[in-house]
């Protein structure tokens, strides 16, 4: 398990760490920057190559490429999508349909995690958020 003041990156949030966006705020970029360890799940990989390949997202790079550039540049881990963290997001309450976002909650859960979300209904499952 992580704990420990670790976190976990949602998508969005992921978008605006890479572009220097805004939306993210300064009291979480601090935490970002001073936490032991910052994680970012697979399934945002696959969220951000299913929007650039509808083209409702655009990259400087193709998305695996800018996945890794972005995860060395910002010293941040992938956590895997195994099986447990797969179970645990099917299992959830339906208060939240995404599934993207039920993966990163259940990692959250399993791991002990903050999330760093600016979508409130990941709070109704129990973890903690910050944005």
């Amino acid at each position: 398990m992580a704990g420990g003041g670790a976190m976990i990156l949602d998508t969005c949030a992921l978008l605006w760490l890479a572009s220097g966006d805004k939306k993210l705020s300064r009291a979480a970029l601090k935490k970002i920057n001073q936490a032991a360890v910052v994680y970012v799940s697979a399934i945002s990989g696959f969220e951000i190559a299913i929007k650039v390949a509808k083209g409702k997202l655009k990259l400087p790079h193709p998305p695996q490429g800018w996945f890794e550039k972005v995860v060395e540049h910002h010293g941040l881990a992938v956590l895997p999508l195994d099986l447990e963290v797969c179970i645990t997001a099917a299992q959830l309450p339906s208060n939240h349909d995404d599934p993207c976002d039920r993966f990163i909650i259940a990692a959250a859960k399993l791991e002990d995690l903050t999330v760093v979300t600016t979508d409130e209904r990941f709070e109704k499952y129990g973890v903690r958020v910050m944005c």
